[in-house]
């Protein structure tokens, strides 16, 4: 019965659906951690990436005093009450004067569990038609009329931007705000010529921590083995983010180091986080936390005879061998193509 419940949670932890936090195996040292607050102890920020079919990205040309008159990928803070799909929908029609949805994430980039960021590959809604360059000395961009919006030109600027435009992918125009969405744009370009995982979209569940639950893999050849967590009904184990210094500046994998110490001995072990494999945040009553769904792998650093994933310390975890085919082939596959959202830091 036990098999049936985890066949079904890494089902749903590979099909992007997420499952609900009930509990977590791991916390920081101390006292429990605090729910997590939008404007007091966390900040989320989205971003979105447009690719048209003439290989243009839209830029909004920023109105802050502090970079005013450079050129961004629209983005911002999200607000308390907001999913982050609202949030990104907000964000694009301020700052683009477009509607839009999310068509998959791209990247998470965190700095510490107080600040992260989640890119999206991201269209338009309602394309009606594209119009001729619209203002002397803008034959560079290709603005478009969209029942969902209409692009925002100068005539309309305000805080938020300046002014919004198609740009060609190689050819941006400067000055950049920061030269961190190049690798964003590149990437959403890879992901529209290659996908290398599934769409991926944020799956609306509560959670009051910053979290991650670990599909934590151990391989042999073509045979995979899944760490669990065993208090309570067997589960895939959920490692809490701390606030300390030492989480912070270490990010969000030093929870999930903190976790496979609790069971493992790591001197002799390589431990990496793949990438994640489902993002869950509800954002509704107070719930700003969130859960990321990460594929970790636990290898050994010199694996000479060992065909046996390592020893487990304790009651609390074991090592649950996967035998149904399809899931083992999913895992494997993941895993052999990297078929993961990438989390950056």
């Amino acid at each position: 019965m036990a098999s049936e419940g985890l066949r079904g949670a890494l089902t749903a932890v590979l099909g992007g659906r997420g499952l609900l936090v009930q509990n977590y195996d791991s916390g920081p040292a101390g006292e429990p951690p605090a729910p997590v607050r939008l404007r007091r102890n966390v900040c989320y920020v989205v971003l979105a990436v447009f690719l048209n079919e003439q290989d243009e990205v839209l830029l909004v040309q920023e109105a802050k005093k502090e970079c005013r008159g450079s050129w961004y990928l629209p983005a911002g803070r999200m607000e308390p009450g907001e999913t982050i799909v609202e949030a990104l929908q907000r964000e694009v029609k301020e700052e683009a004067g477009l509607q839009c949805e999310p068509l998959t994430l791209l990247s998470v980039e965190e700095r510490g569990p107080s600040w992260i960021r989640f890119a999206f590959l991201t269209r338009p809604t309602g394309m009606a038609q594209q119009v001729a360059a619209w203002a002397e000395g803008s034959r560079h961009r290709s603005p478009g009329l969209y029942s969902g919006g209409i692009l925002k030109t100068s005539k309309e600027a305000d805080a938020e931007s300046l002014q919004a435009g198609w740009y060609p992918r190689t050819s941006l125009p400067t000055p950049l705000r920061a030269q961190d969405i190049l690798h964003l744009v590149d990437l959403a370009a890879q992901y529209r010529q290659r996908a290398r995982h599934p769409l991926l979209l944020p799956q609306e569940l509560p959670c009051s921590l910053v979290c991650q639950r670990l599909v934590a893999t151990f391989t042999n050849v073509q045979t995979v083995w899944v760490l669990v967590g065993t208090v309570g009904t067997p589960h895939l184990p959920v490692t809490a983010c701390g606030f300390t210094p030492m989480e912070q500046r270490g990010g969000i994998k030093m929870a999930v180091l903190r976790l496979l110490q609790e069971c493992l001995s790591l001197h002799h072990l390589a431990v990496e986080t793949q990438g994640l494999l489902g993002l869950q945040h509800l954002g509704k009553d107070l719930t700003d936390g969130i859960c990321m769904n990460v594929l970790v792998t636990v290898a050994f650093r010199n694996p000479g005879l060992q065909n046996e994933p390592p020893k487990v310390r304790g009651e609390n975890f074991f090592w649950w061998k996967v035998v149904e085919e399809d899931l083992q082939n999913q895992l494997l596959q993941r895993l052999r193509d990297s078929s993961v959202v990438p989390i950056n830091r």
